[in-house]
């Protein structure tokens, strides 16, 4: 290479350097500063917005990316949130994460989740995630007791619940109103003239399956239907397979029910499947109620009866109790309720006289 060729600086392969705050503050004659909150989406609004849409336009000229490296170094925080999910091939929990995932975006952070599945220990993965240097964690996993909220506390690192609560109340939570979930599915089949309502109930160590059998039982009690007539098999998961064995017990019961709500719609699935098994159809023989609406469960044959719960904002109301969590880590425990609605579709009719 002759002397003075610059090629190895400029040809192919070459790799320019990565442009700054301090060059986009120099072709916008404002002071970096400026720069920088302007590019933070919890900080633009202290920038006059002409301004901050210039510095915005500058910074996708120049390819600017933010470094969040070096901005962790600056501020002690990684811009990262830990999710810990029950099971990342559940169809209802994508909603969730959706709401999750946007409300964090808007403020700056990004999600890191991760499936706890059947052998995963939570703690573990707590820890895992910690050391990775997350802002704050949302656990989808939590039993009711479950050693990982003293862990979690411990730790000294922000954490919320979503979909789920625990007994004593230690981590801020949104959750669905359970009970008033039952309650629509129960006066329902009551309004259609079932009096004989079996339930496919989830996991009793998950707040969800227990609020649940809970507010069915209150809402057949309420109803004047006698619990004789209101039987009850628990799920070991919320699986369509588990929902399939606990909905063939509940069908070869002597006197078989002529509806069942059950915990969560992989569960009514499975207990379509039992009616399959056992040559029933549904609705004809019986009805069928699932919890959550889940995605394309408008799609199965007969489309599902379910009570739908508010996923996304769910997931959103989580995000906004971590952020708030995050910035007052002292600030008392927030337990948000969202309420759900019954959607009524063709798996529910009235039944045989």
């Amino acid at each position: 290479m002759r002397h003075g060729d610059r090629r190895s600086l400029t040809g192919r392969g070459a790799t320019a350097p990565r442009p700054t705050i301090k060059d986009i503050a120099a072709r916008c004659g404002v002071h970096p500063s400026t720069v920088s909150r302007a590019l933070s989406p919890a900080m633009k609004h202290l920038v006059a917005a002409d301004v901050a849409e210039r510095i915005q336009a500058e910074a996708n000229a120049l390819g600017y990316r933010l470094n969040m490296a070096a901005k962790g170094l600056r501020t002690g925080r990684s811009g990262l949130i830990g999710v810990l999910a029950p099971d990342i091939a559940d169809p209802g929990f994508p909603p969730v994460l959706s709401g999750l995932a946007e409300h964090l975006n808007a403020e700056g952070y990004a999600t890191i989740v991760v499936d706890v599945g059947t052998g995963g220990s939570q703690q573990d993965l707590v820890d895992s995630l910690i050391a990775r240097g997350v802002d704050g964690l949302v656990l989808a996993t939590v039993r009711l007791h479950d050693d990982v909220v003293a862990h979690s506390v411990g730790a000294s690192t922000p954490v919320v619940l979503v979909n789920r609560v625990e007994a004593a109340g230690e981590l801020p939570s949104a959750a669905s109103d359970d009970a008033a979930g039952m309650r629509l599915a129960v006066d329902h089949l009551v309004a259609l003239g079932h009096r004989r309502i079996g339930h496919v109930a989830g996991p009793q160590e998950i707040s969800t399956g227990a609020r649940r059998r809970a507010g069915f039982e209150a809402s057949i009690a309420d109803s004047g239907l006698s619990l004789g007539d209101a039987p009850i098999e628990a799920a070991t998961a919320y699986t369509r397979a588990a929902g399939r064995e606990a909905g063939l017990r509940l069908l070869g019961r002597k006197a078989r029910p002529t509806a069942i709500v059950a915990a969560n719609d992989l569960l009514a699935l499975g207990v379509y499947d039992a009616l399959a098994a056992s040559g029933l159809t549904c609705p004809a023989d019986v009805s069928v109620v699932g919890h959550n609406d889940m995605p394309f469960v408008d799609l199965v044959s007969p489309p599902l009866t379910t009570v739908r719960i508010a996923q996304r904002e769910m997931g959103a109301t989580a995000a906004r109790l971590l952020l708030a969590r995050i910035r007052s880590p002292d600030a008392a425990n927030e337990h948000v309720v969202l309420q759900p609605e019954l959607i009524i579709r063709a798996s529910t009719a009235r039944p045989r006289s």
